[in-house]
């Protein structure tokens, strides 16, 4: 263990009987990176807000540097030399990235802007970590990985010798997660020191000095990286052993979807398909692999209803779809898990009742004449919130208040209560712990194994390849044939989602077999 930046000692937050951190006492040294891993909802994050300020501990103290931290205070954060990211960036968007960077830094009543030497070090701090980023570019043109540069930017701006990073590649590509884990390498050989916040075991093995297990609020374990495993964290995570789901082989059925040379401009947002071609059949499910905004977007839209192929056809079950409309849809069996979750899985202000039932009010018994039974509605929601393992203090909470594991599991409670001939899984584990993510693979293969054929977009390449049956490469809206998964490697899939186009040969030798 090297000299200590940074110590917490006894930390303990309440929010009413909710105890999200019980005592927790940590060390942090120089050049070091400590990683945070637990389920969602073990307390990372609010651990992490105590520290930057955000929270207040009703116990416990922190010394950053020798010195004690005033509580409450992210400017005595700030000038303690604490940096943050968070997981969903604060950024202005209509502003530059040179802009954001220099908010707050300088006093309102300075007679100008020192531009050009803001400019400057912004420049040299781009050149010295490798973070490549135009300081006239504005925030809502820049792609997710650049945007985290420009986090980045911010807090070595600001001369943080201690950076958090709080789920830092939870909305990354495998690229951007593979460029920002060199950008941390150079800065830890430059003396900073980073808390890593994850819950990715291989991303943890792979950045991490030691790792702090947090569970239910408290520290239960710690480890040098080089003494332990994958299976002992995942344990350590869960409190048990883990075992994760196989896929099992099974013969494909009849089509489900069928969509032919289908084409759909960029004006539907900002994404286009190029003659698209896809068929899925009962029992198997299709991964689709690629680089973010290469008209996955677009596929899920046209898959869930939200937009109707300019060219092309569009059939489920055989027959031909004319009319789009999500209602329409899950009508003819389709099943919705959406990228989002916060802003078009759930309504976050309503009850977990309330959206466990948005898809079904209108049919009976719970609704007739226009009028909710609500008896109906509780007897059916509290056996899925059972079945499915929702996490909540009551049925009537905002659905807001819950972690985002819970969240996905009501959506998926949602989805396979109705027992779709289809379902759309976008990103279905993304930001999610290694439990959470064994149960919603689980939930997927009972699916499949009822009948149903699954789309699973994802940009977990792991995932694709242990779930899917085929797999297909979507590049600027093409999609490529899908392939069976025992002819995929991730080099393959790595080249064509760059473009290279590896993963197209022997295309038709797999379709004719």
């Amino acid at each position: 263990m090297t000299t200590p930046v940074l110590r917490l000692d006894g930390i303990t937050k309440r929010f009413g009987p909710l105890v999200a951190n019980d005592d927790i006492s940590l060390d942090l040294g120089s050049g070091e990176v400590l990683a945070l891993l637990g389920e969602n909802g073990a307390g990372k994050t609010t651990l992490m807000n105590i520290l930057f300020g955000h929270y207040v501990a009703d116990a416990g103290r922190i010394e950053v540097f020798g010195q004690p931290l005033p509580h409450g205070s992210p400017a005595a954060s700030i000038a303690a030399g604490i940096g943050m990211v968070h997981q969903h960036f604060t950024l202005a968007d209509n502003l530059t990235v040179l802009d954001n960077v220099m908010l707050g830094t300088e006093s309102l009543w300075a007679p100008r802007q020192r531009r050009a030497e803001a400019r400057d070090r912004l420049t040299a701090l781009e050149r010295d970590f490798g973070l490549a980023v135009d300081p006239n570019a504005t925030i809502g043109s820049l792609a997710v990985g650049q945007r985290q540069r420009v986090e980045i930017l911010k807090a070595l701006y600001r001369d943080a010798k201690i950076l958090i990073l709080d789920e830092p590649t939870a909305v990354l590509t495998p690229q951007e997660t593979d460029s920002l884990f060199d950008t941390l390498r150079r800065m830890v050989a430059r003396g900073l020191s980073v808390i890593f916040i994850s819950h990715k075991l291989n991303e943890v093995m792979a950045i991490a000095d030691r790792i702090a297990v947090l569970r239910q609020g408290a520290v239960v374990a710690s480890f040098d990286k080089d003494a332990t495993s994958r299976e002992q964290l995942a344990s350590a995570m869960v409190g048990r052993t883990l075992a994760e789901p196989k896929r099992t082989p099974l013969s494909a059925g009849g089509p489900v979807l069928e969509i032919k040379a289908a084409g759909l401009s960029r004006r539907h947002g900002g994404q286009r398909l190029d003659n698209v071609d896809l068929t899925v059949r009962e029992q198997e499910i299709i991964g689709i692999a690629g680089v973010s905004g290469n008209g996955q977007s677009a596929l899920a839209d046209l898959i869930s209803g939200l937009v109707m192929p300019e060219t092309g056809s569009l059939r489920m079950l055989g027959e031909p779809v004319r009319r789009a409309g999500p209602a329409a849809m899950v009508e003819r069996g389709v099943g919705r898990v959406p990228e989002d979750r916060h802003s078009t899985g759930v309504v976050g202000d309503m009850t977990v009742r309330e959206n466990l039932i948005l898809e079904d009010y209108r049919r009976r018994p719970f609704s007739r004449f226009g009028l909710l039974g609500f008896s109906a509605i509780a007897t059916w929601t509290d056996r899925l919130i059972d079945s499915f393992d929702i996490r909540c203090s009551s049925a009537a909470v905002p659905v807001r208040s819950l972690s985002g594991g819970n969240m996905q599991k009501l959506i998926l409670a949602r989805v396979l209560a109705r027992e779709p001939k289809l379902i759309l899984a976008n990103q279905p584990t993304r930001g999610l712990d290694v439990g959470a993510i064994a149960y919603v693979h689980e939930k997927l293969f009972e699916a499949r194994a009822r009948g149903a054929g699954i789309v699973l977009i994802s940009e977990d390449l792991e995932e694709l390849l242990a779930l899917s049956d085929r797999i297909a490469v979507i590049y600027q809206g093409r999609l490529s044939e899908p392939q069976p998964v025992e002819n995929v490697t991730l080099t393959d899939l790595g080249l064509s989602m760059s473009g290279h186009g590896a993963f197209d040969r022997g295309a038709d030798q797999s379709h004719a077999a």
